[in-house]
């Protein structure tokens, strides 16, 4: 079966001159599977249900693995992973220009008898076409199953928004590869150009955390990549009746797209937060931010772009004679958070739910914990835990920020937790990692109070 029209006949064709030309031209050879696209990958397989996805550049020879959600497990010594172009069934996609797709590949002769769907074992195959910014189509981002199954409407929609987000960011690369050669000139404008992402930003989040009765909250936000693009996290503070509200969230990319969504969120929580009853209902003002996403994409004004929020929202209800504090916590494709109890106990929450702005009605994982006199709850974005080394695929992850959580000496504040945390990430990274990385820290009692 098949789906969306074929570019051009010169723009598609595993053969094509042209198109082969555009391949080479993105430079994805040069290097294996990167976190760039395997982020992509990753969402596919949750959008999907299965983890066997991946993301390839196919020239007239191979097929180059560039993204899946595990690539160490199918990338060689030398950390790529590559196929004869015709044993492989993203060819049929390259040569078709359209999407293909087969709840059962024993009926669809172009990929049956294929050796790559024989190896991995397929049942069922789904791939949509990568195209660059002139059309030209340069690679495949596919998913299978080992059993036979359905591709809902939802489920191709959501993999055709991330190959045309994967489109995007070869066409960036492409840009920022053309505009090398105006190297000198960018440098001489880099400071005012930080100096401006600096501005932004600090129109994006709080100046400071909010002074509140009964709790202390502590933040650092710190950009990744060169430090002249705006960030993509973010983190707000929402007063309501009987307690207030606390979201994080990290949005998709960086720069003035990051910049805008990263504004309409948060107004989108500001205003269905406060729009929602005194007892708040954290799980109903993410639904209400999807669909306020979801309209935003849509937007022909916004150019058709495609994007995703991920964010945890924390509601906390005042006690009513000094006990503890009671915190609903909804997700929404974040990371989970930590909480740290007064004796210096480090808890995993559960996170859970789906990522906003792709999908309507996305679900929404919610918990409810109690908080008591000197206990934290640590709320982050996965430039933390996603913090690693070049070439060390080990990242700090959820086990690394608990342990040098656990570790902070007694009477470490929230704002010195939060920093601590996130230079433990930069320090996993080296100081170079891509991605944003930002903590939220609220401490219920006194802030000098120490640990017991």
């Amino acid at each position: 079966m098949s789906g969306s029209r074929a570019p051009g006949r010169d723009r598609t064709g595993v053969g094509s001159p042209r198109r082969v030309e555009a391949v080479h031209a993105t430079r994805l050879f040069e290097t294996g599977p990167e976190e760039a696209f395997n982020r992509l990958t990753r969402l596919a397989a949750i959008i999907l249900g299965t983890p066997m996805v991946a993301l390839t550049v196919v020239d007239d020879v191979r097929s180059f693995l560039k993204g899946a959600p595990y690539p160490e497990a199918i990338t060689g010594p030398d950390g790529t992973y590559e196929s004869p172009v015709h044993d492989a069934a993203c060819h049929v996609v390259i040569d078709a220009g359209e999407e293909i797709y087969a709840p059962d590949v024993s009926l669809e002769p172009r990929l049956r008898d294929l050796p790559q769907i024989k190896e991995f074992e397929a049942a069922a195959w789904i791939g949509v076409p990568i195209l660059d910014p002139d059309g030209y189509v340069v690679g495949n981002f596919c998913a299978m199953d080992r059993v036979v199954r359905e591709w809902t409407d939802e489920q191709r929609e959501g993999l055709r928004g991330l190959a045309r987000a994967a489109g995007g960011e070869i066409a960036l690369r492409r840009a920022l590869a053309e505009t090398a050669r105006a190297a000198a000139e960018a440098e001489r404008h880099a400071a005012e150009a930080a100096e401006l992402a600096r501005t932004l930003q600090a129109s994006l989040l709080p100046p400071q955390p909010p002074v509140l009765p009964g709790v202390t909250i502590g933040a650092c936000f710190a950009p990744g990549g060169t430090g002249v693009e705006v960030m993509g996290d973010f983190w707000d503070v929402v007063p309501a009746a009987g307690g207030f509200g606390l979201v994080v969230g990290d949005v998709c990319g960086k720069g003035a797209a990051a910049a805008r969504t990263t504004a309409l969120a948060r107004s989108a929580v500001r205003t269905a937060a406060l729009g929602e009853p005194a007892d708040g209902d954290g799980a109903a003002v993410l639904r209400t931010v999807n669909e306020v996403l979801r309209g935003w994409y849509a937007d022909p004004l916004f150019g058709g772009r495609i994007g995703f929020v991920s964010a945890a929202y924390a509601t906390f209800h005042r006690p009513a004679a000094g006990g503890t504090w009671q915190v609903d916590i909804a997700g929404a494709g974040h990371p989970p958070g930590l909480v740290r109890r007064a004796g210096g106990g480090v808890e995993h929450l559960t996170g859970g739910g789906m990522i906003l702005g792709l999908t309507p009605g996305a679900a929404v994982g919610t918990q409810r914990l109690e908080l008591a006199a000197g206990d934290d709850l640590v709320l982050y974005t996965d430039g933390v835990t996603e913090a690693h080394r070049v070439g060390d695929p080990d990242q700090f992850d959820e086990s690394g920020l608990a342990a040098v959580l656990a570790g902070l000496p007694p009477g470490t504040g929230p704002q010195e937790t939060a920093e601590a945390l996130v230079g433990a990430a930069r320090a996993r990274s080296d100081g170079r990692s891509p991605d944003d990385a930002g903590v939220v820290v609220v401490r219920i009692g006194n802030p000098d109070l120490t640990r017991r």
